[in-house]
């Protein structure tokens, strides 16, 4: 059985956040907000929690999600041999639209998926995603949908794609962000940084910090 909690409301919001934090340890499934479309979450290092995640969505381990994290300092937690770019970039663009593909921690004990060895990882720009986060630690988390399906923008979107596969549904009262576009990914696993798709952040404002490919670049 699942629960919807009204988030603008201080005690909705406390125990919304008390259940998704018991339900992500039991390795449950919970719905929150971030500052694209809302996102489906399980704890990234429970890998029977992200194959649950991948099954609610109807996807396979061909598309792992990416993880989310409370603060630009998890990242060397979870990657390995990040360049010094690339942090220059988690530090101008987090929290916000950017996820950085990092070499993982070879150490980790996670199964996130058909990775090659990756990370993809984000900071949201959103108090109640990050508020989450920082007492759960890393979640796995990908657009709160049916594959196929239009991204959920609300947690009541959410919930008539996804239904009892979830736990908790954290409801932020925002209205649905329809022109919020999806985070922009730049591999960081190369000799340089390369745009893999466009996004939140602009090629021009990554190239204001450090040099970045972007093969989709018109020509100039």
């Amino acid at each position: 059985m699942s629960s919807r909690y009204d988030c603008t409301e201080p005690s909705a919001r406390e125990a919304g956040l008390r259940h998704a934090r018991d339900a992500l340890a039991r390795g449950e499934l919970v719905v929150l907000p971030t500052d694209t479309v809302h996102g489906i979450a399980a704890d990234a290092f429970d890998a029977e929690a992200v194959s649950r995640l991948l099954a609610a969505k109807g996807r396979g381990r061909s598309m792992p999600p990416p993880v989310l994290v409370s603060d630009v300092a998890v990242l060397d937690g979870l990657a390995t041999g990040v360049p010094p770019e690339a942090r220059a970039l988690a530090e101008a663009f987090w929290p916000g639209g950017l996820t950085l593909v990092c070499r993982a921690q070879p150490s980790l004990r996670w199964d996130l998926g058909d990775t090659g060895g990756t990370v993809a990882v984000r900071v949201p720009d959103h108090d109640l995603a990050r508020e989450l986060l920082r007492s759960t630690g890393p979640l796995a988390v990908s657009s709160a949908n049916r594959t196929g399906q239009p991204a959920a923008t609300t947690a009541a979107e959410a919930e008539a794609q996804l239904g009892d596969a979830v736990a908790a549904y954290l409801d932020d009262g925002q209205p649905a962000r329809t022109d919020a576009p999806p985070s922009t990914i730049v591999d960081a696993t190369g000799g340089r940084l390369r745009v893999l798709r466009r996004g939140a952040v602009p090629t021009a404002a990554l190239r204001m910090v450090v040099p970045v490919d972007d093969e989709d670049e018109p020509p100039g």
